[in-house]
């Protein structure tokens, strides 16, 4: 049973990586610490996820709310298409797992809010696609300036949909991707686009509460609305 609590648990994925500290360099699994902080700041209690096993539902049955992280290209095969040649870095493991976890999320309708990677994995799972390098078709790199150096676009948002509500008519999302949404899925809205036309937002109306944004709410330590509501939802 989910805790249903005033203090939720959010479960977030998490990376599977080779990392390196002390002494040590082994298979680990990793997570900037911007997400769990935030969800902290916001009233929750974070859990992280690692990419193994399955169980899904177990798992959901036991979380107040989920937060897709970001991280790596999904492999283009859970969509159908051949990979780009800048789609590298592939985590199969990863995809498999959250793929299953986030189904499982959405039958039980538990709140979801998807980040980065995440919107692309929700947008994945419910049959849409992905554009696999933006600068191909938007023509500048602003979206991933350089290697971990997060760009900042602005994004407008639909009035009257959720995510306005929240955030305002207009939002600045701290970036690093070079994919995003290009067919969107029929369960999906788009409600926020970058000046450029990226989609930046969506939403699940048939859901209680489902948000994807493509840029990383939990970067922004003196805003943490968005990651506030998905507390806040899984908290009722």
């Amino acid at each position: 049973m989910a805790s249903n609590v005033s203090e939720p648990l959010i479960g977030i994925t998490t990376y599977a990586e080779r990392a390196r500290w002390g002494i040590w360099e082994l298979d680990a699994m990793v997570l900037p610490r911007t997400y769990p902080d935030s969800v902290v700041r916001a009233g929750g209690i974070p859990v992280l996820l690692p990419p193994v096993g399955a169980g899904f539902a177990k798992v959901v049955a036991r979380l107040d709310g989920l937060l897709l992280s970001g991280g790596a290209d999904v492999d283009p095969v859970r969509y159908q298409q051949p990979a780009h040649a800048e789609t590298v870095g592939l985590r199969p493991d990863r995809d498999g797992y959250e793929f299953g976890l986030l189904a499982a999320a959405l039958a039980a309708d538990l709140p979801i809010l998807a980040v980065c990677r995440g919107v692309q994995v929700l947008n994945s799972v419910l049959g849409g696609t992905l554009r696999q390098h933006v600068p191909d078709a938007v023509g500048h790199d602003g979206h991933r300036p350089e290697p971990g150096v997060f760009g900042e676009n602005r994004i407008r948002l639909a009035a009257g949909s959720r995510t306005a509500s929240i955030l305002g008519a207009e939002a600045k999302g701290r970036c690093h991707h070079h994919q995003a949404l290009d067919t969107v899925a029929g369960a999906l809205t788009v409600v926020g686009t970058a000046d450029d036309g990226t989609v930046e937002a969506i939403e699940a109306t048939d859901h209680r509460f489902v948000l994807g944004v493509q840029w990383h709410p939990e970067e922004d330590s003196g805003d943490d609305r968005l990651v506030a509501a998905l507390v806040e939802a899984a908290a009722g």
